[in-house]
């Protein structure tokens, strides 16, 4: 039996539900991360005890899954593109905007399908935007295609504003730190491809890249949909 299938217990002296003990759990992850999460500080920050919150959450987990759920409703857009290709953008672009809310949820992408109400909603949107396009193999890959690509650049972007965090070195002065060293190694001819990336490619900044990788998978998708 899932977390959505047990039903909550009857209120007691401190009135909580489900909803209240998400909201707070993902307060104090947006504030520090997962790590900021246990079921003890969820019941200090309801002024309940920890024990309370075992008849609603048996496990931590649950209480991720129920996090994730949550935020899942912020990916569904009010109204669905009529075009597939602007569909699955729209999905994709969504789902990085609510990661940049919300960090903690890139380490909580990709793995076993979501199954609370928001998460199938929101597979519901995506596989219907390609409904009746190809067979529904053809359509299962080409959804895990983007997936996948989303939740890699997602979860790059965000290694790198953690690692900005951690340094105290934006990507500029990142660069100009580990220039010498990179100038060295380039001199050595030893990497003559990296050496012509770093010289003549263009600096973009993250969301331009995003853009660009989910326009180049989603031309791949549309090459597979257009075969017979």
């Amino acid at each position: 039996m899932t977390v959505w299938d047990r039903p909550e217990p009857a209120n007691r002296p401190v009135p909580l539900d489900r909803e209240r003990i998400v909201a707070a759990a993902i307060a104090l992850a947006d504030e520090g991360g997962l790590d900021a999460v246990s079921l003890r500080k969820v019941a200090a920050r309801l002024n309940a005890g920890p024990m309370r919150l075992y008849g609603y959450i048996s496990t931590k987990q649950e209480l991720f899954d129920l996090m994730v759920d949550q935020v899942q409703a912020e990916i569904l857009p009010e109204e669905q593109p009529g075009d597939w290709r602007e569909a699955l953008r729209l999905l994709a672009h969504r789902t990085r905007q609510a990661v940049l809310r919300h960090e903690w949820l890139a380490d909580l992408l990709g793995g076993r399908p979501a199954l609370g109400p928001n998460g199938l909603a929101v597979t519901e949107a995506t596989l219907a935007a390609l409904d009746g396009l190809a067979d529904i193999d053809t359509v299962m890959r080409a959804v895990e295609t983007v997936s996948a690509y989303s939740t890699g650049a997602i979860r790059r972007e965000i290694a790198n504003l953690r690692a900005e965090r951690a340094t105290g070195l934006s990507k500029r002065d990142w660069q100009r730190a580990s220039g010498p060293h990179v100038t060295r190694m380039l001199a050595t001819g030893r990497f003559p491809a990296l050496a012509k990336a770093v010289h003549d490619g263009t600096d973009v900044n993250a969301e331009e890249s995003f853009e660009t990788g989910l326009d180049w998978v989603l031309d791949a998708v549309a090459a597979k949909l257009a075969r017979p």
